[in-house]
């Protein structure tokens, strides 16, 4: 699936050291902060090391002692089995609330280890409520990952084409189109923009389908 927010992906990773911060992705539930992640580690980088504090609570008291960065990354390595090298290795800290004091350790990764590529992820991180915590303002990156669109919506069920044709702006060839448009456009508002209703509508084709994950998403 391909997102337009991967581009700001990259030129955030791309930035010079003395200009990069530590990304905060930001985002409702579902809409695919933690794929991008992965995806931009397995594609951009030698190495990607993944922390889900939601599912490693042997790590969460991790920032609890104090903020000496080759303490946390010598436990994060010995947990992960993989070595973190800076300008080589992209360490992506998920569902980061669990974590007492987890966002602030990232105005330390900036100050001490700038070469480093880190990314967190969370859910609600606007209402932690840990006792001593703080936010780095200032310290970190925002990125908001939003559902996906209706350019992306079409390039997923495989009409590219149709994105390719309203971006040349040949007004002629897309009113030729519109009929199309305009049934895609009605899909687009039924299925919504959720990766896993996309994924469900663009491999089933069906929307009882699509209704039992929008059923899920809300549920959860």
């Amino acid at each position: 699936m391909k997102r337009q927010v991967y581009t700001s992906l990259l030129a955030w990773k791309n930035l010079p050291p003395t200009r990069r911060k530590p990304l905060i992705l930001e985002g409702a539930r579902q809409t695919g902060k933690t794929w991008l992640a992965r995806e931009l580690g397995k594609r951009e980088f030698d190495s990607f090391v993944e922390v889900n504090f939601e599912q490693m609570t042997e790590l969460r008291p991790l920032f609890e002692t104090n903020f000496d960065l080759n303490r946390i990354l010598m436990s994060i390595q010995a947990f992960a089995g993989k070595k973190i090298e800076p300008g080589k290795t992209l360490l992506f800290f998920d569902e980061i609330q669990f974590a007492r004091r987890g966002l602030l350790s990232l105005k330390y990764f900036l100050d001490q280890m700038p070469e480093l590529h880190i990314i967190a992820a969370g859910s609600l991180l606007g209402l932690i409520d840990h006792k001593d915590d703080s936010f780095p303002v200032g310290k970190v990156s925002f990125i908001h990952v939003y559902p996906l669109c209706f350019a992306e919506f079409l390039d997923a069920i495989g009409r590219g084409g149709l994105v390719d044709m309203l971006k040349s702006g040949d007004y002629v060839a897309i009113n030729t189109f519109s009929a199309t448009y305009t049934d895609l456009l009605r899909q687009y508002y039924y299925v919504g923009g959720m990766p896993e209703a996309v994924n469900t509508f663009a491999s089933q084709m069906d929307y009882n389908a699509v209704r039992q994950v929008h059923t899920e998403i809300l549920k959860s």
